[in-house]
């Protein structure tokens, strides 16, 4: 099989992209990566807001496609298929990538494929590092928090999830509680350095149960009557307050991703692979505590870590892109009854995860 060139379009939340990969499946290459981000859009409603999403992205879709084009040297006519997530994410968002991609299919009379968006996050190790299947993937963001074991870019096994809030949407929501600027992730994590991780003593939630699934929004709430004791002893919260306050909810999330993330492996190991990894995808993966803590438990299991580059770990097409030219290669493709899905779970064996959080549906 020779070299394919695949357009990938990204518009599930609030990231517009698109970008153009060439390669083969697990020797690939990003020729060129789009992003416009909306933050600015949506600053003053503390999140997402649907309907502003969708029309900025279906005003954005053409430029960044035109872009993505150019910055890789390569026109419409030289691509071999077009790749679009087709879910899950925030409905009007998907809607409008899958629109636009159906138009340059049908303009250009290249295959269209669409992409499950976390086959795209799953599949992202193979491109940046080229790593064999079968690979333990922890998914790890603002709108969603899964285990899965990846043998196929088709194939996968959801070992646990949240079973409410996020990681990300935790940060976030802490960060307003503590009057902390968003997104709430990196302003958490600059707060936690200078805080005592001990002070309070938070829940670590479904440590106590058997599995993988997780939870998060106790942790937000004993965070919250936290916060509201102090200001009723003291009148109000001084600086180290909130530094220890971040500290003890970051440890409280290190401590159960890091006793959730070693179950996932025991079940991983057991299927006895030749070349163990451990990949963490997503917004996340890029807090230096949580990296560290899980860095730490995959080298006590003998166990490689890989962590993308953050650019590939947030959304972003070039990883649609890559997922696609997996399908194509195997002699996939769609057509244009393809459908825009707000939820589409990557292992349908397994009961749907419950809730949708800021960032679309947690599938």
């Amino acid at each position: 099989m020779g070299q394919l060139t695949i357009l990938g379009l990204e518009s599930s939340c609030d990231d517009t992209a698109a970008a153009v990969v060439r390669g083969v499946p697990g020797d690939a290459r990003v020729l060129s990566s789009v992003v416009q981000g909306q933050a600015d859009l949506h600053a003053a409603f503390g999140g997402v807001v649907p309907e502003i999403a969708a029309r900025a992205h279906a005003e954005r879709l053409d430029e960044c496609v035109k872009q993505a084009l150019t910055q890789a040297n390569t026109a419409l006519s030289d691509v071999d298929a077009i790749a679009v997530t087709a879910g899950p994410g925030l409905i009007g968002g998907v809607l409008s990538g899958v629109m636009c991609a159906k138009g340059l299919s049908a303009g250009s009379g290249k295959p269209l494929i669409g992409v499950n968006h976390l086959a795209g996050h799953a599949l992202t190790p193979r491109l940046t590092d080229g790593i064999a299947f079968p690979y333990l993937m922890l998914l790890v963001s603002g709108g969603h928090c899964q285990f899965l074991l990846v043998r196929g870019h088709d194939d996968f096994s959801r070992l646990g999830g949240t079973i409410d809030d996020a990681p990300g949407e935790a940060f976030d929501k802490t960060a307003r509680l503590l009057g902390l600027p968003q997104p709430g992730g990196p302003s958490v994590q600059a707060e936690a350095t200078r805080g005592d991780p001990k002070r309070f003593r938070f829940p670590r939630p479904l440590l106590d149960r058997p599995g993988c699934d997780l939870s998060f929004s106790g942790l937000k709430t004993a965070l919250l009557r936290a916060r509201d004791e102090l200001i009723t002893d003291k009148g109000g919260l001084t600086e180290q307050d909130r530094a220890d306050l971040c500290a003890s909810f970051q440890a409280a999330v290190v401590d159960v991703l890091a006793e959730k993330t070693a179950r996932a492996l025991a079940i991983y190991l057991a299927e006895s692979p030749a070349q163990p990894v451990l990949a963490v995808a997503g917004g996340v993966a890029a807090n230096t505590a949580i990296r560290a803590r899980l860095e730490t438990v995959s080298a006590g299991n003998g166990t490689r870590f890989l962590a993308p580059p953050l650019a590939l770990c947030t959304d972003n097409a070039a990883m649609i892109a890559y997922a696609g030219l997996e399908r194509f290669a195997a002699g996939e493709t769609d057509d244009m009854t393809l459908v825009a899905r707000p939820r589409w779970p990557l292992d349908n064996s397994r009961p749907a995860l419950l809730g949708s959080g800021k960032k679309g549906a947690k599938a």
